[in-house]
């Protein structure tokens, strides 16, 4: 499916699962920042790293694992929650799940 600006969306419906993988579809992208969709399938996650910004995560499908600074936080769809700058982080997926990130520098 193709993303087309100015028309309404559901944007959980902007990547499908993969078997065995992760997507990402980037919405929004500018010098200000980004906005990108993420969907993991289960037993799929992302290792530990760290942004140079905050990171605003909001969970549109299912559950993930959120791992920051050596403490797991369960967020559920509908919840969110925002990675301080600098925080040693990591994503795991026991189910599958989408979300969306939306990083602004400066």
């Amino acid at each position: 499916m193709k993303f087309e600006k100015g028309k309404v969306f559901v944007a959980s419906e902007l990547a499908d699962y993969t078997e065995g993988g992760v997507v990402s579809k980037e919405l929004v992208h500018s010098n200000a920042g980004s906005v990108t969709l993420f969907s993991f399938d289960a037993g799929q996650g992302l290792s530990q790293h760290t942004a140079p910004f905050d990171a605003f995560i909001q969970v549109v499908d299912g559950e993930m694992i959120l791992n920051v600074e050596g403490t797991d936080y369960r967020i559920k769809a509908g919840e969110s929650f925002i990675i301080p700058s600098g925080a040693l982080h990591s994503v795991k997926a026991e189910q599958r799940f989408k979300m969306i990130i939306t990083m602004i520098r400066g």
